[in-house]
């Protein structure tokens, strides 16, 4: 199978342009790439413009690519039209998996011989989401992989990639070669893994968080400050391993382990989803409505957008200059 040179790629396509395909088209216009975006909504052209202006401030303080240009994108409703010849395709369709299984079957059957084909799932694994264009495309199906990105794409670096039973290891190779070229901070993960590494991660402290709403225990204002006050701040740098490393003084992670290893028994967790209620789902919204102080969506955004922007370019700085920083 003869796959395109990653670096000779100018063009991309986005199958979907929602949050997170909209994310995307963003981004890969800041690295200076041609976008087509396939949508069949009747608003994906005004929803995805709105989008883009939105993101290019944060992406203009990151820094964009020689050649940028918000402009250059096209929404087309003909998916092999706006597959044709592009380099790579991100498929960013709503989490279902009848829908994705269709869809990833199409795009193996038109997108060029030589583009790999990756997938923006939070949550399926290639191998159940190709079994359809295992059946129809086989030799499309061994380019479909797994490019997870965390929300929102444009701002947050993180891209976790695996592929599926049915994909070449080639395949993912150049979507990891790929992902990195255009400056994201890939995690090439060795098997595929439900919910793949973040997902389970954050999916963990969300379920704790509901459950502290539920019980009466926790306001959503105090659950996002005793993160963002207190262990956040020391995850950007060094991660939850190497903070409970040093929780163990000069004898590490060993020490930690044996001194609270008995703790980890301890009936704090509620590691089982509580039943989402129609109780608990508005005692959550009116409660996130609160912490919100009457801000709108959009103010939010731009408040997290400015705020992982700095964080970005203070953990720079120190992974540059200080030698402690993780490379």
């Amino acid at each position: 199978m003869e796959l395109r040179d990653m670096k000779t790629i100018d063009t991309v396509a986005c199958v979907g342009a929602g949050v997170i395909g909209g994310g995307w088209a963003a981004y890969f216009l800041a690295r200076g790439l041609r976008v087509r975006v396939w949508d069949p909504a009747p608003e994906a052209g005004e929803r995805l413009a709105r989008l883009i202006d939105n993101a290019w401030p944060a992406l203009t303080a990151l820094g964009l690519a020689d050649g940028a240009d918000k402009d250059a994108w096209t929404v087309h409703t003909d998916l092999a039209e706006a597959l044709d010849g592009v380099g790579f395709v991100q498929e960013s369709a709503p989490e279902n998996l009848e829908m994705k299984q269709r869809l990833l079957a199409d795009i193996a059957a038109a997108a060029p011989a030589d583009a790999v084909i990756g997938s923006s799932t939070s949550g399926y694994s290639m191998t159940e989401m190709a079994q359809t264009a295992v059946a129809e495309a086989p030799d499309g199906a061994a380019r479909l992989v797994v490019g997870h990105p965390f929300n929102p794409p444009y701002l947050i670096p993180l891209v976790e990639v695996v592929g599926g039973k049915h994909t070449a290891a080639a395949a993912v190779d150049r979507a990891a070669e790929w992902y990195t070229l255009i400056g994201k901070s890939v995690i090439r993960m060795d098997r595929e893994l439900p919910g793949f590494i973040a997902n389970r991660l954050q999916e963990a402290l969300w379920r704790e968080a509901l459950h502290m709403i539920d019980n009466g225990e926790a306001t959503a204002e105090q659950i996002d400050r005793s993160i963002t006050d207190g262990p956040g701040l020391r995850w950007p740098l060094l991660g939850p391993m190497l903070t409970f490393h040093l929780a163990g003084g000069q004898g590490g992670m060993a020490h930690n382990l044996d001194h609270f290893g008995p703790s980890l028994k301890s009936p704090w967790t509620r590691l089982e989803a509580p039943e989402l209620t129609q109780e608990l789902r508005d005692a959550v919204v009116d409660s996130v409505d609160e912490a919100a102080k009457g801000r709108t969506i959009d103010e939010l955004i731009r408040a997290r957008d400015a705020s992982v922007i700095a964080v970005r370019q203070a953990i720079a700085g120190i992974r540059r200059d200080y030698p402690g920083g993780r490379e």
